[in-house]
């Protein structure tokens, strides 16, 4: 959505301590559907065409940057002076940028196309400043002044005003674009507040004052710019922006069955045709093919699946799964599974590091850890790779067309040779050759010639 005014940069203001969210994680850094809010932010801003973005941090910023990593610049605010005093910090930073778009870190649900609209209303009134406006309830906003010709005359921040402020009214949603040439002289001579900050807000009256070119643009959806100072905003924060990732996926045609108990977060991508079902939850860095069905109440985390898979009512974390793979229910996959094409894994089974070859079937109350397991074989209930031995974690390798009978305990290290099997009961701690049957506790090599199954 490249915007067709050059040399603009978007500064961030990120440098708040967030007092009322009473935690010890920078306020911006509180995840919205798996994200820190304020990465919303710089994404939208580099979305809309911001040729860069600065960050405007406060002196203990470590965590805040490694969030955010190299997708912006960072400066330092070392006191909390206020939103004038912190856009001043990045004019080092800015260099030669014209033009500056300036934006709070804690308002994540502001889109691409709002900053693009607030920009492009900026370069075609050749604007000094230019800022966002949204009717909402004033309590906690500045209220935009008007004339009785309706010409903004100033902002009058909530703390500010006599008495509170009661229904919807024009608010300053603190988003704005500036000419930087304007703007650079005039940070310094912002007024104090009684608490010694300078506001950004002053600069709308002194614009009035100087006879500047300022302009007024209206947010058409006014949730767009809902801030949060706490956590009962967040949450409310959270579920609008997980209505807007929901719609998303239906558009693109994949079916939710109820909306409103889907947690999708926002790097998911998800084929056509696949069907969440209720209570499920898709989080991190997931992929899910088409055709697949989901829930309910399933959890994948930081996992691929292939097109027609199916997980019923289990958790997959940091998995992946080829297609025409079905789980559950009731089963967990943990970090490092691997299942091919086509493998079952019933109720109450689990697999850890561990790869699965194609058609294997493990139907139920297994556990395979730190195995692999050659194709078309079968895993029986109760089946048990006993992969640690009180201090190291051992490998299972099981050959293809294997027949692992039923309660049958594989001691790690351990080769079982294609075309083996076990007895029902087995405790196996010695390789066992290709087509051999292996059965007791523990287990002897009773025949070599076992038909494989």
């Amino acid at each position: 959505m490249n915007h067709p005014l050059d040399n603009w940069t978007a500064v961030i203001l990120a440098a708040g301590q967030g007092k009322r969210m009473r935690s010890s994680l920078p306020k911006v850094l509180h995840p919205l559907a798996g994200r820190p809010m304020v990465r919303y932010v710089v994404e939208a801003a580099l979305a809309a065409g911001a040729r860069r973005c600065i960050v405007v941090v406060g002196p203990e910023s470590e965590v805040l940057r490694t969030a955010l990593g190299d997708r912006a610049a960072y400066v330092v605010q070392p006191e909390p002076l206020g939103t004038g005093h912190a856009v001043a910090q990045a004019r080092a930073a800015a260099g030669d940028a014209e033009h500056l778009l300036v934006l709070n870190g804690d308002v994540p649900l502001i889109t691409p196309e709002t900053l693009a609209r607030l920009v492009r209303a900026h370069e075609e009134q050749s604007a000094d400043l230019t800022f966002l406006t949204a009717l909402l309830e004033a309590a906690e906003y500045g209220l935009v002044q008007r004339d009785a010709q309706g010409r903004v005359t100033g902002v009058v921040e909530a703390a500010a005003r006599e008495g509170a402020a009661e229904g919807a009214a024009e608010i300053n949603a603190g988003q704005y674009c500036f000419r930087a040439a304007w703007l650079w002289p005039r940070l310094a001579g912002i007024p104090k507040a009684a608490n010694g900050e300078q506001y950004l807000t002053s600069l709308v009256a002194m614009a009035v004052g100087e006879g500047a070119a300022l302009v007024p643009v209206q947010a058409i959806d006014p949730d767009e710019v809902r801030g949060i100072n706490d956590r009962a905003q967040l949450a409310e924060t959270e579920a609008a922006l997980r209505r807007r990732i929901n719609r998303g996926h239906l558009v693109a045609g994949v079916t939710i069955v109820d909306p409103a108990t889907a947690y999708i977060d926002a790097g998911v991508t998800i084929g056509a045709d696949t069907v969440i079902e209720p209570n499920t939850q898709l989080r991190g860095r997931t992929s899910v093919g088409s055709e697949c069905r989901l829930g309910p109440n399933t959890v994948v985390r930081d996992s691929t699946l292939g097109d027609r898979c199916r997980v019923d009512g289990s958790t997959i974390e940091e998995a992946t799964l080829e297609g025409g793979v079905d789980v559950g229910p009731y089963s967990h996959l943990r970090p490092g599974a691997y299942l091919c094409g086509g493998v079952h894994v019933g109720n109450f089974a689990e697999v850890k590091n561990a790869r699965l070859g194609r058609g294997v079937k493990m139907g139920h109350f297994s556990y395979v850890g730190d195995a692999d397991v050659g194709d078309k074989t079968n895993i029986g209930a109760g089946a048990i790779t006993c992969n640690f031995d009180g201090e190291k974690k051992h490998r299972t390798v099981i050959g293809r067309g294997v027949f692992i009978g039923s309660d049958s305990m594989l001691v790690a290290p351990l080769t079982i040779g294609d075309g083996a099997r076990t007895a029902a009961g087995s405790v196996v701690t010695k390789d066992v050759p290709p087509g051999a049957l292996a059965a007791g506790a523990p287990a002897r090599i009773v025949r070599k010639d076992a038909d494989p199954t």
